[in-house]
């Protein structure tokens, strides 16, 4: 949505309207609110950014609640490689009217594994490597970039040839290649007993540490221009130290562009696991992933649609309310951002046309 320019705001005023009647949210709309309360104040007025924190909140429960987790067990009555008969042919017993639920909502596979469990154990993978890529590659794409761009010189000639190098390492098919060796258990090195043993956790922390490259090039931008900043001066002038200038005034300014990025991110490790475990190089039986579950089932999309839908259902949920959480977050923690709303603009019959100015005479007319 475009943003209100300066002379917008003056011919507002002029008007003797305040800000927020003309449809412009005003900077000074949390006078008397601390920071954390101005953010939670914008992040509850973002509407998508609610409705996917929601959709994710139920996710989360569910996976990590139902089938249970490192050994926790869970509410539902059937793991996820579990065989039990067949019920209704296999057939979903969830419905809408009359509303039930049934022994198997998803349904069931050829052999009688219960699909919901099996979803929500996929579901658990795709959230877990998720929050491990986010974490590893926000932190070091942040370290990497603050301090190339804030110090330049010689730092940032190292840290970015650094970057270049790992750029060009095709991450998926070095994903592919560890997951291959994770997968020979016979052999006794510490990486293939600790991949063995901790499949998706592996995977998460070795994509991780190769996908920051890009977070990494998008903050030095952000630092290089923000560096030249006079808030930036009158920090130094006061004797604030680098540490405090980066974290404490220049990360702030850059937050949005930090989270858009590692949101999207997050979205595209779910994805790029999905397509390792599609392609048989990811989470292997016994257990399950929802690109595992695709792989499997995709033969049987013409005769058994539903085991096809719900892992894809569930991909798709969790990577749009991610990405919905992180527009939300991105409006609500950067300072720059002021919001426009046209709709009372409208209302209030104030188009914010620019008013013709006439000279002052001196006079006062009554």
């Amino acid at each position: 949505m475009s943003q209100p320019s300066q002379q917008d705001e003056i011919v507002a005023e002029d008007a003797g309207l305040p800000q927020s009647a003309a449809g412009i949210e005003p900077v000074l709309e949390a006078k008397g609110l601390s920071q954390g309360q101005i953010v939670r104040k914008r992040f509850l007025g973002h509407t998508g950014a609610i409705i996917g924190l929601v959709v994710f909140a139920i996710i989360f429960v569910m996976a990590f609640t139902s089938v249970g987790y490192w050994g926790i067990p869970g509410w539902w009555k059937y793991s996820h490689d579990e065989v039990a008969p067949l019920v209704n042919d296999g057939v979903p017993t969830a419905s809408l009217w009359p509303l039930a639920w049934g022994e198997h909502p998803f349904g069931q596979d050829r052999i009688g594994r219960d699909l919901f469990a099996m979803t929500m154990r996929g579901a658990q993978q795709s959230i877990t490597v998720m929050v491990v890529i986010g974490l590893i590659a926000g932190f070091i794409g942040v370290v990497v970039g603050a301090l190339s761009g804030y110090f330049r010189g010689w730092t940032e000639a190292v840290l970015m040839r650094l970057t270049d190098v790992i750029i060009i390492i095709p991450g998926l098919l070095l994903a592919a290649v560890m997951a291959q060796m994770a997968g020979r258990r016979d052999s006794g090195g510490w990486f293939s007993s600790f991949a063995s043993n901790n499949g998706i956790l592996a995977l998460g922390i070795f994509l991780g540490l190769i996908t920051w490259v890009g977070l990494a090039r998008l903050m030095r931008g952000e630092f290089l221009s923000l560096r030249e900043r006079e808030f930036v001066d009158a920090a130094r002038i006061s004797g604030a130290s680098n540490a405090r200038i980066i974290f404490k005034h220049i990360l702030p300014n850059a937050v949005g562009v930090l989270i858009v990025n590692i949101t999207l991110t997050m979205s595209a490790a779910i994805l790029t696991e999905t397509a390792l475990s599609y392609l048989g190089v990811g989470v292997k039986a016994p257990d399950t992933s929802l690109g595992l579950l695709i792989s499997q089932n995709q033969e049987a999309f013409a005769t058994r649609p539903w085991l096809f839908w719900y892992p894809g259902l569930f991909i798709v949920l969790i990577c749009l309310s991610i990405n919905f959480i992180g527009d939300g977050l991105r409006d609500a923690f950067d300072p720059r951002q002021k919001k426009f709303n046209a709709k009372k603009a409208k209302d209030a019959g104030h188009p914010l046309e620019p008013t013709p100015v006439t000279a002052f005479d001196g006079t006062k007319d009554d």
